[in-house]
């Protein structure tokens, strides 16, 4: 993330307190922005607005950094709620919000944040910026939906489509579309509704390589933990192709253990089916997947850029969103 968009939110949150209670507080709404983190959302919002024609240290452009500040604090307190609903261990490589201070007060300070997040929109003052945060908002909570109610349910009976629909709306808008979107509004233009095939592509390829990164990715690099969307028995397009054809007994094995809760797994098992997984081919066929996703995201967006007002930066979009489905951490 960049130094002046942390500035941004730091300069919205409360800091300090009299009362230890209201101290220990606004120290819980930091904890997550302080983390860092690449950063991926908001750079592409900025590098639309410039690729749409608004320039550095202009009014525009202080207005398009507060929605880069927005779209981060969204993905701050959306990342402190989903590690609740996941039960997840780590976040940034360090232990999620509610394990280090119980779900109580992490709950709230995720929603202390979404309020924050609405601040920045506010500050932006851009045209249908809200509108577009609504959409981000509605079409991120479906798909998370359909991804716990999933799990919820015991549901393996899915298909490819069912998992692209649900990475689509749950990835897709948040990580591209409404950046992207919100990137032509600060410039003051109507955005192209080929973002909106694109973003669904590239979402999905960032999160099929997302999903294969929580089986291969090294420890040190990746910030979250290694093999968590097992014991948190998410539904992937690498598990729904190793079921479609694992043997009979596998299978059986698989759903057994998968409908355990996360803290009666058994390590042994869950490094056999890992195993069975890297074995099976099915990690690669997602990621064959990826590149088909990646490639025709990638093509929906140079069309959508075609006749921006800063090629240039076009370019360097085009340069971001290529890492977004190639990336190895």
């Amino acid at each position: 993330m960049r130094p002046e968009l942390l500035g941004l939110i730091y300069e919205l949150l409360p800091e300090t307190h009299s009362r230890p209670e209201l101290q220990h507080f606004y120290s819980l709404l930091r904890d997550y922005p302080a983390r860092g983190g690449k950063g991926l959302r908001s750079e592409l919002l900025l590098l639309s607005a410039r690729a749409h024609g608004v320039a550095e240290q202009s009014s525009q452009w202080q207005s398009a950094l507060w929605l880069g500040a927005a779209i981060e604090l969204f993905q701050n307190w959306v990342l402190i709620h989903d590690d609740i609903a996941d039960d997840s261990e780590e976040r940034r490589g360090q232990p999620a919000l509610h394990r280090l201070h119980g779900l109580p007060l992490a709950l709230n300070a995720g929603d202390a944040l979404h309020a924050y997040m609405w601040a920045a929109v506010e500050r932006a003052g851009v045209p249908g910026a809200m509108g577009e945060f609504l959409e981000m908002i509605h079409r991120t909570a479906e798909g998370q939906h359909l991804d716990l109610t999933w799990v919820a349910s015991g549901e393996w009976q899915l298909s490819e489509t069912d998992y692209l629909e649900m990475v689509r709306l749950k990835t897709a808008y948040y990580t591209v579309i409404v950046p992207l979107r919100l990137g032509a509004l600060a410039a003051g233009t109507v955005p192209s509704p080929l973002f909106t095939p694109a973003g669904e592509a590239l979402g999905a390829a960032f999160q099929i390589r997302d999903d294969v990164l929580n089986l291969l990715a090294d420890a040190g690099g990746y910030g979250k933990e290694i093999g968590g969307d097992l014991l948190e028995g998410k539904r992937t397009l690498i598990t729904l192709h190793w079921l479609s054809g694992a043997p009979p007994e596998q299978q059986r094995l698989f759903l057994h253990e998968m409908a355990r809760p996360r803290g009666e797994k058994d390590p042994q098992m869950i490094a056999r089916i890992l195993d069975w997984l890297r074995e099976s081919g099915s990690i690669d066929y997602a990621q064959r997947f990826a590149d088909e996703q990646g490639a025709d995201g990638l093509t929906e967006l140079r069309r959508a850029l075609m006749n921006v007002a800063q090629p240039e930066t076009a370019a360097q979009i085009l340069q971001l969103a290529e890492g977004y489905v190639t990336r190895r951490a």
